[in-house]
């Protein structure tokens, strides 16, 4: 068993564990981050990619909606490649309750949160395809933020000043030495999930920055000071940009009212349910339904846009006691740093959870805080001047920044991804970086996989470049292939309707048919596969739902071109057009 010492670990490498190493290690503590699995592969890469203007906010949480907006500024210059400036608009259709408007822009003048009332005309040649039946528009600084790109934007930083991160390192027990309330946490043990090495770190503090898995850790130190409520909610992408600003429903905060323009796509959401467990999230086809309902109010067709994939992630929300235990919709979106020492006598340990990945610094930075006064030292906050490693330049991401670096390089540099520009060079680069990175791993930092065609082209190639760059053997390469895949149907069984059924029957008939990936011989999975949460990378797929949606795909192809499309989805389907 290896030994090690620092003096804060922080247990979670989402937007904010990342962000309290950050901070701690420009602060001069030293820092070792665990997670268990791969950065941002929580609720921080599960999101629908909205950087909060603090619009949302105004009326039902005036706190956050001040937090968010200061925050806003903050992060899209510190993290300039990983936030594209869209701008965004809350809009009343005509479903919704004038009156809230007059009170949305009072509490945007309270809060500080720009907001500019635009004419009825304005909105619809800003973006056409919004509800022309709207009754008010107004514009804010609404964003769309990458948050793998800034999450290890954050992590490259936190190198830079010192901090070790190990990523697929599972906790396993919290040391606590001492008594009733003069306990503390003086140490923790973590598994290796991809070395099998076995390590405890002794510390001064640990940070509980787990998300929605918090209690989990909490629990290992006996605590009960805190309770963290998983709410849960689906997001759906669809294959194109059919808005470029981010689009708000002016209503108090409901299901299915943001859509965000998020690169070569537009994502809906979201829904919100509390869940027994973070890791097995199902993505219900009602709700897909849901969202499609909510997604025709803003944009009247949106139910015939094709729809490339849906994912679920889990908010960690601290439980009020004032509402309902299941009503997570209901519950404070603030963000709650507890000290456990203060709360229940058990020192050595902070817990950080509630709050939104636009204010990931400032909560950061306010368990940071706390971190020091815990230790007795005073060194001040300095993560919001100093850019993130690959944003100094102070350029916001624009949509078309790879088009233009391909132009430059397509002759010498083989693309081997279309749908998201990826080239060899880009993956070798990162494989040599990251040598026991799976597909998933690369996939979240170069966005393979992600397009319209969700790995139906390229998953291959990556397996292939694996084998000829000398990374692993074909076995080998068949199994991290395998996986990937699994991972990324698991996001189509529950949209499989319309056009989206012949796109999956073609990906299914390629990578089943001509490269039968699924009877190649097997082999031992690589370590570079190793995850926590298997066959649940972004959420998890109900038995129904897949032997339905492969009912559909083992049909053999029809030639009739008029013929319409066997669904997976036909009861929905169906519903919607009852409702139409």
């Amino acid at each position: 068993m290896r030994a090690m010492t620092a003096d804060v670990v922080v247990v979670g490498g989402g937007a904010t564990g990342v962000g309290v190493a950050r901070d701690a290690a420009m602060r001069g503590l030293s820092v070792v981050l665990l997670e268990r699995a791969d950065l941002a592969q929580g609720t921080s890469g599960r999101f629908h990619g909205l950087l909060h203007s603090g619009g949302r906010y105004v009326v039902s949480d005036p706190g956050s909606a001040r937090e968010c907006a200061e925050e806003n500024a903050i992060v899209s210059r510190i993290h300039a490649d990983a936030v594209e400036r869209t701008g965004g608009m809350f809009v009343v259709t005509p479903e919704d309750d004038l009156d809230f408007s007059d009170r949305f822009l009072i509490g945007a003048q309270a809060t500080g949160v720009a907001c500019e009332e635009l004419s009825l005309s304005e909105a619809l040649r800003l973006e056409p395809r919004l509800n022309p039946g709207i009754k008010r528009a107004f514009a804010v600084n609404d964003a769309a933020v990458d948050g793998w790109q800034m999450v290890w934007g954050a992590a490259r930083s936190a190198r830079a000043h010192g901090a070790e991160i190990l990523t697929y390192h599972e906790v396993t027990d919290l040391v606590v030495e001492g008594e009733g309330e003069d306990r503390r946490v003086v140490a923790v043990r973590a598994h290796g999930l991809k070395t099998g090495e076995d390590l405890t770190i002794s510390c001064a503090i640990v940070v509980n920055a787990a998300g929605p898995w918090g209690g989990r850790l909490a629990a290992m130190a006996d605590s009960q000071a805190i309770e963290i409520v998983a709410g849960a909610g689906i997001m759906i992408a669809v294959n194109h940009r059919i808005v470029n600003h981010v689009i708000n429903r002016c209503v108090y905060p409901a299901d299915g009212d943001i859509l965000v323009p998020d690169h070569t796509v537009s994502i809906i959401g979201t829904t919100d349910s509390r869940v027994p467990d973070p890791d097995h999230i199902p993505i219900p086809r009602e709700e897909v339904a849901q969202m499609l309902d909510a997604g025709e109010v803003l944009i009247p067709g949106f139910r015939q846009a094709r729809l490339v994939h849906a994912w679920a992630g889990a908010r960690p929300l601290v439980r009020d006691k004032r509402v309902a235990g299941t009503d997570t919709r209901h519950m404070s979106r603030g963000m709650t740093v507890l000290r456990h020492g203060e709360a229940e006598g058990l020192a050595g340990m902070i817990t950080v959870a509630g709050g939104k990945l636009t204010t990931y610094r400032l909560m950061a930075k306010n368990t940071v805080d706390a971190v020091c006064a815990e230790l007795g030292v005073e060194r001040p906050c300095t993560t919001d001047t100093e850019a993130v490693p690959g944003s100094e330049h102070g350029r916001n991401y624009r949509i078309t920044h790879r088009l233009a670096a391909r132009e430059r390089d397509r002759l010498e540099n083989q693309t081997i991804c279309e749908c998201e520009l990826v080239t060899r060079k880009m993956l070798t680069e990162l494989m040599d970086e990251q040598p026991d990175a799976s597909f998933d791993d690369l996939r979240r930092q170069l966005r393979i996989g992600m397009g319209p065609c969700q790995g139906g082209f390229c998953a291959a190639r990556v397996a292939g470049v694996h084998v000829s760059h000398g990374r692993t053997d074909a076995a080998e390469a068949t199994e991290l292939l395998r996986t990937f895949l699994r991972h990324r149907w698991i996001g189509l069984w529950s949209i499989l309707h319309g056009e989206q059924v012949r796109e999956a029957a073609l990906d299914f008939w390629m990578l089943q048919g001509t490269f039968d990936v699924e009877d190649l011989p097997t082999a031992a999975a690589p370590a570079a596969a190793s995850t926590p949460i298997a066959n649940a990378e972004d959420g998890e797929q109900e038995p129904a739902e897949l032997a339905a949606a492969m009912a559909v795909l083992a049909a053999p192809p029809r030639l009739d071109p008029n013929a319409a499309p066997k669904t997976a989805f036909r009861a929905d389907e169906q519903k919607q057009e009852a409702r139409a």
